[in-house]
């Protein structure tokens, strides 16, 4: 539901200037795909930071990411990584305020807090008003703090579920899909476990690689609205679906009792078969059926309308012999 997230705060610490400890945050981020990733290193760019290079740069699922940078280990993680207790207080007052919070650690040692905001997408609130008009609920899995997840809900009027690793999420997927059919929309890499544990996982068009090729559909406008047109388009191709099989079937059965009645022949039931190929479902059998009801129907004919001669073959013979003497 969230476009990007917007860096509103940074916060030095051990004697760190800000300048440095974010430029080390960005060297960690750079080529990452997830928006908090992005942040950082698009508000590096702006403020023309010398950004350097970082190497071994390896995903933590659920927790951060971490690099090497000029020799030495900077780690990007969540808040709940922190060990410092006199840091405990600012960071609850971010998280109160609906932000997310992030830590910047090289050799497990505090560089700096990260706050980030996220920014809802301009459709979001209309995609979710169509979705309940729909019938269709929904509820929000993330793994970000319990506080920033409630400013977000509370703007969409939905329920949520925080602070959720991509094993939490798995099971919360399993757990609400034991219940109704669920479909799971995501956009990063901790998604895609959830999205294939889904009945059906659609991914965001502007989503990761793994994404886009564990879900089922994706959206390629990356237009949220199109979660509602997809589930339309989906539930009107079904009843056209069934409507046609229920029209095949019935001419089928009608065809089957009129050829047994002798009231239409073999062939027409047979063309009437063949002429609805899209009706496949069942169509086999119906139409061996009418095709061995209008074999039967056709030898009963036949012999219904046999009529015997009135003449024996022999007094014809004999007639026959007497006109030639």
């Amino acid at each position: 539901m969230d476009m990007n997230k917007t860096l509103v705060a940074y916060f030095s610490c051990t004697g760190t200037t800000r300048r440095a400890a974010q430029a080390l945050a960005a060297a960690v981020e750079q080529g990452s795909s997830h928006p908090l990733a992005q942040a950082v290193v698009r508000e590096a760019e702006q403020r023309q930071l010398v950004i350097p290079p970082a190497s071994g740069q390896r995903a933590l699922a659920g927790s951060g990411i971490e690099a090497q940078v000029e020799g030495r280990q900077v780690l990007i993680c969540a808040a709940g990584k922190n060990r410092d207790p006199q840091y405990d207080e600012p960071i609850q007052q971010l998280e109160s305020a609906g932000q997310t919070v992030v830590l910047v650690m090289r050799d497990e040692a505090l560089l700096g807090i990260v706050a980030l905001r996220d920014t809802l997408r301009d459709d979001a609130r209309q995609a979710v008003d169509e979705l309940h008009q729909l019938g269709v609920q929904g509820i929000i899995l993330t793994g970000d703090n319990p506080r920033a997840a409630a400013a977000i809900a509370s703007e969409l009027g939905l329920a949520f579920r925080a602070g959720l690793l991509p094993a939490d999420k798995v099971q919360a997927v399993m757990a609400l899909n034991a219940q109704s059919p669920l479909a799971m929309v995501g956009d990063g890499i901790n998604d895609a476990p959830a999205m294939k544990a889904a009945t059906i996982g659609i991914a965001m068009g502007s989503g990761t690689d793994v994404a886009l090729e564990t879900a089922d559909a994706a959206l390629t406008h990356n237009r949220l609205t199109g979660l509602a047109q997809m589930i339309s388009l989906a539930r009107a191709t079904h009843a056209n679906i069934r409507q046609n099989i229920a029209i095949a079937l019935g001419l089928k059965g009608i065809f089957l009792v009129t050829t047994l009645l002798g009231l239409t022949g073999l062939w027409l039931a047979v063309l009437a078969g063949e002429t609805e190929p899209q009706f496949a479902a069942g169509g086999l059998a119906q139409t061996c059926a009418v095709w061995l009801g209008g074999l039967l129907a056709g030898a009963l004919g036949t012999k219904r309308r046999k009529k015997k001669s009135p003449y024996p073959r022999r007094k014809g013979a004999e007639r026959r012999k007497r006109s030639v003497t």
